[in-house]
């Protein structure tokens, strides 16, 4: 019996960490999709 719950509680905390990886990819998709914004102050167009 303390297999299965030690199944479930490792199959849930996959579960967990695949929801957070998927969360931290999605996260960097969208950061390569918006232009990249600096801090500098050169002007632009010279």
């Amino acid at each position: 019996m303390s297999e299965r719950k030690d199944e479930r509680s490792r199959e849930e905390r996959l579960a967990a960490k695949l929801r957070e990886n998927l969360r931290r990819r999605k996260a960097q998709a969208r950061a390569l999709e918006q232009p990249e914004r600096t801090l500098s102050k050169k002007p632009e167009g010279r």
